[in-house]
């Protein structure tokens, strides 16, 4: 699933190709992806493109008054072209959700792969019309998103530290594979409750964040969006990585395995050496 720092290099990427640009046609070829229907998609064509902005995972592309709105999930993504075939796509054929075309030929694709569609693309008067976006939290990149901030946010949390980082209404843009780097890079157990963080392990916790994200953002910065998703998978340090050795002490990087999802993590660096049992076998060790 595309994070924030993957969404912001996407930001970054459509803001140069996309803003002062008219839109010719916006076209879904998707039952599932457009999500509103007032205003129809035809009041962006014939507008100019001007300004492309990021809520958490969410991408805001703003023209002629109205924001196009998109959210990637987790098998979605946006594919640059600079020109497009002369034969119209057949909607409902392979994981094309949505194509918009440019005055001048270019334009993007958003497509998304498998079978679960979550995909979702809006066009609204406002992003705050949006419910992902309404209830999104602060942006972790912020300029106002201090220790002060993050301590805030954290206030009367009793939840394990992973499911904290990883709830967009407390801290937007912060996923299931950041949410391991970060841990990661605090040596954090993903286990641990928020509770017992401390003002020491919130300042440790806090800075690990920013530096994780903040790192990540600056290796994606200028990429092409076809070669985002080489380079977020080259630059994780344990997420993706179970069975192979730790970057920083060697240890087996290890995995718990949910319904869902998986996380991965290092015993050595997070969890005293002890490996966390699987919770679908076993009560969690904290």
């Amino acid at each position: 699933m595309p994070e924030l720092p993957e969404v912001e290099a996407l930001r970054e990427f459509l803001d140069t190709h996309l803003v002062g640009r008219r839109i010719a046609r916006v076209m879904p070829l998707a039952i599932s992806v457009l999500k509103t229907y007032d205003p129809p998609l035809g009041a962006v064509e014939g507008e100019s493109v001007t300004a492309v902005d990021r809520h958490g995972k969410w991408l805001d592309i703003t023209a002629g008054g109205l924001h196009l709105v998109t959210h990637l999930s987790r098998a979605g993504w946006l594919q640059w072209k600079d020109e497009f075939p002369a034969a119209p796509p057949r909607p409902g054929k392979g994981p094309l959700a949505l194509r918009t075309v440019l005055a001048d030929g270019s334009g993007f694709d958003l497509t998304e792969a498998g079978t679960t569609k979550r995909l979702a693309v809006h066009l609204v008067h406002d992003p705050a019309e949006v419910p992902g976006v309404a209830r999104l939290g602060p942006d972790p990149l912020a300029e106002d998103f201090d220790r002060a901030a993050f301590a805030a946010v954290l206030a009367g949390e009793r939840r394990q530290i992973k499911g904290a980082l990883r709830d967009q209404s407390l801290i937007a843009g912060i996923g299931n594979a950041y949410s391991d780097e970060i841990l990661h890079a605090a040596q954090m157990s993903p286990f641990k409750p928020v509770q017992n963080l401390g003002e020491a392990g919130t300042d440790v916790l806090y800075e690990a964040l920013r530096s994780t994200l903040g790192d990540a953002v600056e290796r994606s910065r200028g990429l092409a969006a076809g070669r985002l998703k080489s380079e977020k998978k080259s630059g994780l340090r344990v997420h993706g990585r179970t069975g192979e050795a730790c970057p920083v002490c060697r240890d087996t990087i290890r995995e718990v395995s949910f319904s869902d999802s998986s996380l991965q993590y290092c015993p050595t660096c997070q969890t005293g050496g002890k490996p966390l049992a699987d919770r679908r076998l076993s009560r969690l060790l904290k």
